[in-house]
């Protein structure tokens, strides 16, 4: 006989195991698959070295499902975003701007935390909600939807009957592919490598991108690691150039990675192994199909630059939540999904389009264009009204 659920969710990502939490919370019947097991410490093989930036509007949400409490201990605030032009003739600043969250808020734009840690921490929650069954080591693999229900084949050989299967399942999602949506995607040669450093100088709470070309080099502020300030990178460069930065001895790679940070925190100091990730944007050409809810990686993918990826995730999740609540009679019905592809179909075409527009300027190797970039960052800096409204769209809120 099939197992029943009210929501399946296939993905035990970050945004899955966030879901989990959310529905679960609000009392839905969960089961959350993942055919690859968490890792879920710092220095294991296979541990996820990216960081997620949770926006400001992300913090009432992770309240409410009681993932706060377990987070807020271990964020490092963001209080700054430093924004560095160095495409001159040598990588040094030139054009330096501070996007200060005070000029909007009383609040730090957000929180960063490394993803082996939020996997952790988020599957302990889990834990604690007894209508939450998360399966690590299972994936789904066969959809069949009607329009009561849906019937979800797993990899263990069980079938599970639910009113809603939410896709969290990456950029390459079975269940999207199982029900017939398609994407469109926009590869750019690149790819970005993922590690963290130590530095003598303090971030101050300041995430800083530089751009000078092949993509942004950001550094993000992480709590100290063995008493020394620390921070995440991620380095975007043209797929070669990565892979020769992959396997460059550490002495040789901490090197270049300070000067291409342009010395702003001191001499950098590898902290982790480097991990590396191709770059892409994609965008679902619907958010749903019969009784399934694209969300995160699934729906859409966007080049890692204003921490925008997670929390348009976060964007879905609180849609979804808000319609399921309303529909809760008839969860998943064709009504609530149209509506939800409604709500968030045109934000997801905005944000795909600016992020891809910033990436291939971040990208530039010619020098006027790279001078044109930088007369651009003045331009905008010196608005006032413009510069707020930047602040408030990367933050989701008007």
């Amino acid at each position: 006989m099939a197992e029943t659920c009210d929501i399946l969710i296939s993905g035990g990502g970050i945004a899955g195991l966030t879901a989990a939490a959310v529905f679960g919370a609000a009392g839905f019947d969960v089961t959350c698959v993942d055919p690859t097991p968490p890792v879920t410490e710092r220095d294991a093989a296979g541990s996820d070295l990216r960081t997620t930036a949770f926006l400001q509007p992300a913090q009432a949400l992770l309240e409410h499902c009681g993932l706060w409490a377990r987070l807020s201990d271990h964020a490092a605030p963001l209080q700054i975003m430093r924004i560095v032009d160095a495409g001159g003739e040598v990588p040094e600043p030139r054009i330096v701007r501070d996007f200060n969250a005070a000029d909007i808020s009383d609040q730090p734009f957000g929180w960063n935390l490394p993803n082996w840690l939020l996997r952790r921490e988020m599957i302990a929650r889990l834990t604690e909600l007894p209508n939450v069954d998360f399966r690590p080591g299972t994936g789904t693999t066969t959809l069949f939807t009607r329009t009561s229900e849906a019937r979800v084949g797993l990899s263990d050989g069980t079938l599970l009957r639910c009113k809603l299967v939410l896709a969290a399942d990456g950029r390459n999602s079975p269940m999207r592919e199982a029900a017939g949506i398609n994407v469109k995607t926009t590869r750019y040669g690149q790819k970005a490598l993922a590690f963290a450093v130590t530095h003598p100088t303090p971030h101050d709470n300041v995430s800083t991108e530089i751009h000078r070309s092949g993509g942004p080099f950001t550094m993000v502020p992480l709590p100290d690691w063995h008493g020394s300030p620390s921070s995440a990178i991620v380095w975007m460069e043209r797929g070669p150039v990565a892979q020769d930065l992959l396997v460059m001895p550490d002495a040789g790679f901490e090197a270049a990675m300070t000067e291409r940070s342009c010395g702003l925190l001191g001499p950098l100091k590898l902290a982790s192994r480097r991990t590396i990730w191709p770059i892409i944007s994609q965008s679902a050409t619907r958010l749903a199909g019969e009784r399934i809810a694209l969300m995160a990686e699934a729906a859409h993918v966007v080049p890692p630059i204003g921490a925008q990826g997670l929390n348009m995730s976060l964007n879905d999740l609180r849609s979804l939540l808000d319609l399921a609540e309303a529909h809760r009679d008839d969860l998943g019905n064709a009504t609530m999904l149209e509506a939800y592809h409604k709500a968030r179909i045109r934000d997801v075409e905005l944000r795909v389009t600016g992020i891809d527009l910033l990436n291939r300027a971040s990208m530039v190797e010619a020098r006027p264009l790279r001078d044109v970039r930088a007369l651009g960052l003045d331009a905008l800096y010196a608005l006032p009204a413009v510069r707020r409204t930047l602040m408030q769209m990367g933050l989701g809120v008007r």
